[in-house]
């Protein structure tokens, strides 16, 4: 059992999502940066879709009531157990009792806490993730929580640290066209694809809004709600530009622009308020 301390901003409970159900009104959610929840697991030995902890701007802070081995990875935090700093992106061998805390990250918004046998609180529609915007899966941490861990079901990887590259300051996300593109002016693409946008202190788990040069339509209908995938870049009517994350709508009315290549929506689910981002429209 893990006890909750401390859960800073928002700390829940995350794995891979729950595919397949989009057609049913059930979003993917999961890890807004899947690729950090993977190599978390993959650290300590589980499955790449075991369930563990994602924080939102550190200040977590939990007790371990077993001795367990865990890691951090995701956006860099400082990681002291029992007051002692402690790696990232390596496997800690932790005793019974020990306290580990996150604090504020030097960069990026979400960092990954795995432990060794996965968090094993009860699925929903086969995942353990908690979807915001939904209200499904379990709820948002507090503290005095108890976390179930599961048995570990792996062999331990044999790896000391894992390199990983740093987030970039400014980053910049490759996009196609969407499937509303039609509904914007030649320029509005043009403007998407050199202007500057800023992360938007409004950014959660659902979307990063971006503030910058409005996106112009050439159409001023009404659009009727029509599906939504991770990474749509949606542009509602006062031309500002939304990149959907994790916890994302199933249906939307606004048109979409453009569409983040999968890779590069770890990086929109990192950009924190203030920050700087780019998009790179390849044709």
């Amino acid at each position: 059992m893990i006890e909750v301390l401390r859960t800073g901003p928002l700390t829940t409970v995350q794995d891979l999502g729950r595919p397949r159900w989009a057609h049913l009104g059930v979003g993917r959610s999961g890890a807004a940066d899947r690729p950090s929840l993977r190599l978390a697991n993959r650290l300590v030995g589980n499955p790449e879709n075991a369930a563990a902890l994602e924080t939102t701007f550190g200040g977590l802070s939990i007790r371990l009531l077993d001795a367990a081995t865990i890691a951090v990875t995701g956006a860099p935090v400082p990681v002291t157990v029992d007051g002692r700093i402690r790696d990232t992106n390596a496997p800690l061998d932790l005793a019974a009792g020990s306290v580990v805390e996150l604090g504020l990250p030097t960069a990026g918004v979400r960092s990954y806490l795995a432990v060794r046998g996965g968090v094993a609180v009860p699925d929903v529609l086969g995942s353990r993730s908690t979807d915001l915007l939904a209200q499904l899966g379990p709820d948002r941490l507090s503290a005095g929580d108890g976390i179930p861990i599961g048995a570990p079901t792996g062999d331990r990887p044999g790896v000391d640290h894992a390199p990983v590259r740093p987030l970039p300051a400014d980053p910049v996300l490759h996009v196609l066209p969407g499937p509303r593109a039609d509904w914007f002016t030649p320029e509005a693409m043009a403007t998407l694809g050199s202007a500057t946008y800023e992360v938007s202190s409004q950014s959660d788990r659902v979307g990063a809004r971006l503030t910058g040069p409005a996106l112009e339509r050439s159409r001023s209908g009404e659009l009727l709600s029509e599906g939504l995938v991770e990474g749509a870049v949606q542009v509602p009517a006062d031309g500002q530009p939304v990149v959907f994350l994790a916890d994302h709508p199933v249906t939307g009315g606004y048109p979409v622009i453009a569409v983040v290549h999968p890779a590069d929506v770890p990086l929109a689910a990192q950009a924190r308020p203030g920050q700087r981002v780019r998009f790179r429209v390849d044709r």
